[in-house]
């Protein structure tokens, strides 16, 4: 993840005091004086759009404060196998069986499938999986998945301004607007910017990320810190999830100490607005059904990892078969990268204040609209 372009909305060590006159001023400033001490500098020639980005306080850059993750966060306890078997993926009850093709005892329908396995077996060029003590697949028709390695931020404070993740790699404008003139600067998915300022053109939001760098809303996700309980929230632990942008944020004891993308309900399987509360944690479990009433979107999922439960069927947990975190995926449920689920599953406890809401309106709070919920 990049994180390069990081910097502070009022940055530290720049001298707020009033500009010297012109003829006061240092004719000649090395580049270190006028970062951090633009106002004792002449402003003109080149360098001054480097004078007014240090004034607004975009430069010198100023660290994120971030916190160091456990890099073994996202170790998966489990590895997994995509089914893509037209005719269903048939169970056995013995390896010998499973070889043999005989006697299965149940076969799972096709679909969105995903098994765990324990152990691998190969005789003559066949491979079959244990994916349960005494439960044994055909490796036919078996894909194996890595897990996603995205991961959100973890901070010591709140962050000082509006920050935002980079959804899709993309050029940046020079000025708000698909008219104005490209930059030849890319920005990459993932990666971490600061929001300096909002324009509205043609119907949308354009974001400054950087002293000449525009970016359209839908390329981005961002996130404002709100320290401020939200109203129905009484406990100083919650977690805050944006619909509109697709994010998620933690805050405790007034201050936000973690931050990342998700993807929440689909139109037509939102993720319900309001305030909820913890009141199932399961390290891993499995998910299975269908929505249409010809099953043609049946999904079986084994050992889901680390799942908080908080809406009847919607639960936030970890997605280990897709990485498109920052769009909405689910039937409701609120997918995050296996990193970030496992932190906010040690994190969180029975009870803890769920508040999920969209600053767009667009999702409906009627309830009427909402079934159970689903991975």
């Amino acid at each position: 993840m990049g994180l390069g372009l990081l910097a502070g909305p009022a940055s530290a060590g720049v001298d707020a005091s009033p500009s010297p006159p012109q003829s006061e001023a240092v004719a000649f400033c090395p580049l270190d004086l006028q970062l951090r001490h633009p106002f004792l500098c002449r402003r003109s020639g080149a360098r001054t759009a480097l004078f007014d980005s240090a004034r607004r306080g975009e430069y010198p850059e100023r660290p994120f404060p971030l916190k160091t993750l456990d890099p073994t966060l996202g170790n998966m306890p489990f590895h997994y196998l995509r089914s893509r078997r037209d005719e269903g993926t048939p169970l056995y009850t013995s390896v010998d069986d499973a070889f043999r093709e005989e006697n299965p005892y149940r076969t799972v329908p096709p679909g969105f499938v995903y098994f765990s396995w324990i152990e691998r077996y190969e005789r003559h060029d066949k491979v079959v999986y244990m994916i349960v003590p005494g439960v044994y697949i055909r490796g036919e028709g078996l894909a194996r998945v890595g897990a996603p390695t995205f991961r959100g931020l973890a901070f010591s404070r709140t962050p000082s301004g509006t920050f935002a993740w980079i959804l899709n790699r993309t050029e940046s404008r020079s000025e708000p607007g698909y008219d104005a003139p490209a930059t030849g600067r890319f920005f990459d998915r993932f990666q971490v910017v600061w929001v300096y300022e909002t324009r509205n053109v043609g119907g949308w939001d354009w974001y400054r990320i950087g002293p000449q760098d525009w970016i359209e809303q839908r390329l981005i996700a961002k996130v404002e810190p709100d320290p401020e309980r939200p109203e129905g929230v009484e406990s100083d632990r919650w977690i805050s999830i944006n619909l509109y942008e697709q994010t998620l944020a933690v805050y405790e004891g007034g201050e936000m100490i973690y931050a990342t993308l998700v993807s929440s309900g689909l139109k037509g399987w939102w993720t319900r607005p309001g305030v909820f509360q913890v009141f199932e944690k399961l390290e891993s479990t499995s998910m299975e059904g269908a929505f249409e009433a010809d099953r043609s979107d049946y999904y079986y999922l084994e050992d889901v990892p680390w799942s908080l439960y908080f809406d009847e069927a919607r639960a936030l947990h970890g997605a280990y078969w897709h990485n498109g975190y920052g769009y909405p995926r689910s039937h409701g449920c609120v997918n995050l990268s296996p990193a970030d689920a496992h932190w906010i599953y040690n994190w969180a406890d029975i009870g803890t204040y769920v508040y999920v809401f969209d600053p767009s309106g667009e999702t409906p709070t009627d309830p009427s609209a909402y079934g159970t919920g689903g991975v």
